[in-house]
């Protein structure tokens, strides 16, 4: 089954408190989505580090009920 754009938002959120998250459906289905994460907890890591923690906030789900997730993460300017 897809994930829901709010339910990646949510877990994003609830390991990233901070952040300013926006989720878009890119293809209309369900299970292909792109992710804008901003939160200073990516500050100092690199970007593979930036997206290996919104993976871990995903739980495991990547692969599974979401197929796809393009991420551009940052730390606040």
């Amino acid at each position: 089954m897809a994930m829901q754009a709010k339910d990646i938002e949510a877990l994003i959120q609830e390991a990233f408190p901070d952040a300013t998250v926006q989720i878009t459906d890119l293809a209309g289905d369900g299970d292909h989505y792109a992710a804008t994460v901003v939160s200073s907890a990516f500050k100092g890591k690199t970007r593979v580090q930036q997206h290996q923690m919104v993976y871990a906030a995903l739980k495991g789900r990547m692969g599974g009920e979401l197929h796809a997730l393009a991420l551009t993460t940052s730390s606040p300017a």
